[in-house]
């Protein structure tokens, strides 16, 4: 039996090992494509448009970049989901589209969960607590105190309903007992216009979008959701510092292919990846906007992935969010 089984795994297992090691070998002989699945200008495009840069010089082939923007990233991550499984199409991912948009779309055309294969965590941006400059608010602790003795609530800004900036506020509601009114905006600029003019009170996004306004005044940041202080706002504590347990949230945004892309070409991909976001003008370039460039192993971006999924399915069944 043993015999048997030795002799079928070399007649059909070798072979295709060795037909799978060479094609990632000679990977990639063509043009390779990163869907980035919002608009033109936004971080996810900037990302995309500044790793094929280098993942072209580094492959020796055009990696060209393609918006398809719609649904929160779904239609996007749909084309990638259908795309064939060679490695020559990938997508620039937000943490919404595995993580997020899964539990809030009644139904959706791809399975988040196996219709992509990760390969990079490229970019990390812990979320920061904001609120507008004339509160009479000036740490977390009067935050709360004013928040909870405030009629009705105060008015919080976010990009949409189901987006980070949603999500992590309705996380942070959560662990303060605290109920403030959601408003709404379509991005988050708009949002962020709206703190800066006073019709909001307060948001939680992520660095690219409120670092400036926070270094120049016009909002405070009251703390950050990591474990550690962020190195560009070194006066700023974290929320956990500011007495809330265990409190971490961040946006991302990582490389991924469609789910059956062999794992050579994957591995292949990922250590270039890693090598292109190590590059020193890169990392001063994001670093000012807030974002940390990672490039991490495709089994590390997988755990990010997976506890990322279970910490937002519970805020976004305990809010009851739901997107048509």
């Amino acid at each position: 039996m043993n015999r048997f089984c030795l002799r079928f795994l070399l007649s059909f297992c070798l072979p295709s090992l060795i037909a799978s090691l060479s094609w990632a070998q000679n990977f990639p002989i063509k043009p390779i494509k990163i869907i980035a699945p919002f608009a033109a200008g936004g971080l996810a495009d900037t990302l995309a448009r500044t790793l094929s840069e280098k993942l072209s010089r580094a492959l020796n082939q055009p990696v060209i970049v393609e918006n398809k923007m719609g649904a929160g990233g779904n239609v996007g991550a749909d084309a990638v989901a259908r795309a064939e499984a060679d490695g020559y199409t990938l997508m620039m991912s937000s943490a919404g589209i595995l993580t997020i948009n899964q539990f809030l779309y009644p139904s959706m055309t791809f399975d988040a969960n196996t219709a992509f294969a990760p390969i990079a965590l490229v970019a990390d941006m812990p979320m920061i607590l904001v609120v507008r400059k004339d509160l009479p608010a000036r740490n977390l602790s009067e935050f709360l105190s004013l928040a909870k003795n405030t009629p009705g609530g105060l008015f919080y800004g976010s990009p949409g309903n189901g987006t980070t900036g949603h999500l992590g506020m309705e996380l942070f509601m959560h662990a303060t007992s605290l109920k403030l009114q959601h408003v709404p905006y379509k991005s988050a600029a708009e949002a962020v216009q709206a703190a800066l003019a006073g019709q909001t009170t307060t948001m939680f996004d992520n660095p690219p979008t409120i670092m400036t306004h926070i270094k120049s005044g016009n909002l405070r940041a009251l703390g950050v959701a990591s474990k550690e202080r962020m190195a560009q706002l070194p006066d700023v504590p974290t929320l956990m510092e500011g007495g809330i347990s265990n409190f971490e949230a961040s946006s991302w945004f990582g490389l991924v292919a469609p789910g059956k892309t062999p794992k050579p070409i994957i591995d292949k991909l990922s250590v270039e990846t890693a090598k292109a976001l190590k590059d020193p003008d890169l990392q001063s370039k994001f670093y000012q906007a807030g974002a940390k460039l990672i490039g991490n192993t495709p089994e590390q971006f997988s755990l990010i992935i997976a506890e990322d999924k279970i910490r937002w399915e519970k805020v976004i069944k305990a809010a009851n969010i739901k997107l048509q």
